[in-house]
């Protein structure tokens, strides 16, 4: 009984986590709006994309909590393929956390961890 209430709160906190924030304007952050309702960001943002989106599971420091570490994830995959990641979701990992110019960003922020 202990294990699937375990289970239970870890799959209710990580969709929780995954749904939460908003936009570079709610958290008064530099973007733009393309007039398409996307907001972008340049890359220097990225890491405060990845500090909103992807450290409650993947650790502030890239070293993993729930999700796996990424401190050296750009010698395993390239870009493409954790822009892919990002885009299409992996595991427990739900697809779309990061879109367009900001998935792209933090790819290349990514990629660089090496």
């Amino acid at each position: 009984m202990k294990k699937k209430l375990l289970a239970f709160l870890m799959g209710t906190s990580l969709v929780l986590a995954a749904c939460g924030g908003g936009t570079a304007k709610d958290k008064n952050e530099p973007a733009t709006n393309k007039g398409g309702g996307e907001t972008t960001a340049g890359a220097g943002d990225a890491q405060k994309m990845y500090d909103q989106k992807c450290s409650s599971c993947h650790g502030a420091n890239l070293e993993g909590t729930v999700g796996p570490a990424l401190n050296k994830i750009g010698s395993q995959l390239s870009k493409e393929d954790i822009e892919n990641v990002i885009a299409n979701g992996k595991g427990a990992m739900p697809k779309g956390l990061l879109q367009g110019d900001e998935a792209s960003a933090v790819a290349e922020w990514l990629a660089a961890k090496k």
